[in-house]
Order: structure tokens, then C-alpha cells, then sequence
């Protein structure tokens, strides 16, 4: 079966992340590539971060989604190179992390080759997903998964996670 591969975006646009259900692994920002090669459809896949407990849940869903809609000659390519960064974050994918109670990554600090973000003194203004405040505060290095900082609104009062810029 040759779908075109706008088809195979869409089909993928439905599977969510297993760690973020909100977003699709297309929102995410994982899915690199989609192409047909000599009658063999390749997915291309960047994981979040090496070792991310995901992966191999993401590879499964990604082959289940695709096989249910009749793809039999399959092969899914892992690509590190470049890293996954949130700047591939979609726009839709960073509203809907703010709507689930997420606050998305701070636009302009993810992780794009320059040491500037690292060497920067000034402190990260998180706003708060609930209420929109800036007024919040890092609780937590580490929130409820390694992607994520814990955060607490010092308006609304309310913990938060972070999605953790990469």
C-alpha cells in the first residue's frame, strides 16, 4: 500500500506522546521525516533525549498506528543528529501543553547550538499556566518526568510543571 505521505502526517498527528497524552508525537516535534524508499515506508524518529524510557513505547505506537491503516512494509529510523530540541515544539503543541497545566518551554532559551542560554546570569521567567502570572518560582529541578522542572505560582498558589528547555 503507497499512501502519500501527507496521509502518514496525519495518521501520526493522532498518536499521542505516552508521557504527555496532550500532544501528538508530531506536536512534539519527534517525527523528523516521512518518505517511501523503493516501495518501504521510512518514519524517521528523534527521540527527546538518548535514553528516554519513551522510545521504544513511541517506535510501537508509531508501527501500531501505521500497520491498523493498512502500511505492511515499515521501517522506523532513529536520528540523534541533530539533537531534539523544544524549539521543534509546534505552536498547537505549546498551547496545548499550557491548556493540560504545563507550562511550555520559555520561547528563545531552548537549545539551539549557542552556549549564550548557559552563560546567561539572568533568571528564567516561567509564567504560570493557570492564571498567566510570572510571579512563580522552581521548586524542583525535577518535576514529574525528567523533561520537567516543578514550579509553584506565587499568585494563584498553584504547583506547575515546566516542559524543560533542551
Amino acid at each position: 500500500m503507497h499512501v502519500p505521505t501527507q496521509t502518514v502526517w496525519r495518521w501520526l498527528s493522532e498518536v499521542p506522546d505516552p508521557e504527555i497524552p496532550v500532544l501528538s508525537l508530531t506536536d512534539l516535534g519527534v517525527i523528523r521525516d516521512v518518505r517511501w524508499d523503493e516501495g518501504m515506508l521510512v518514519v524517521t524518529v528523534t527521540p527527546t533525549y538518548t535514553g528516554c524510557p519513551a522510545t521504544a513505547v513511541i517506535n510501537l505506537d508509531i508501527e501500531t498506528k501505521l500497520r491498523s491503516n493498512g502500511i505492511e512494509n515499515l521501517r522506523l529510523e532513529q536520528r540523534i543528529s541533530p539533537a531534539w530540541t523544544t524549539a521543534w515544539l509546534s505552536p498547537e503543541g505549546r498551547e496545548k501543553l499550557r491548556k493540560y497545566g504545563i507550562a511550555p518551554p520559555v520561547e528563545g532559551t531552548a537549545n539551539t547550538g549557542r552556549i549564550s542560554r548557559l552563560s546567561s546570569k539572568k533568571a528564567l521567567v516561567v509564567a504560570c499556566p493557570r492564571c498567566g502570572s510570572d510571579k512563580t518560582e522552581k521548586i524542583s529541578q525535577f518535576g514529574s518526568t525528567p523533561c520537567k522542572a516543578a514550579y509553584r505560582c506565587r499568585s494563584c498558589l498553584e504547583p506547575f510543571d515546566y516542559f524543560k528547555c533542551h
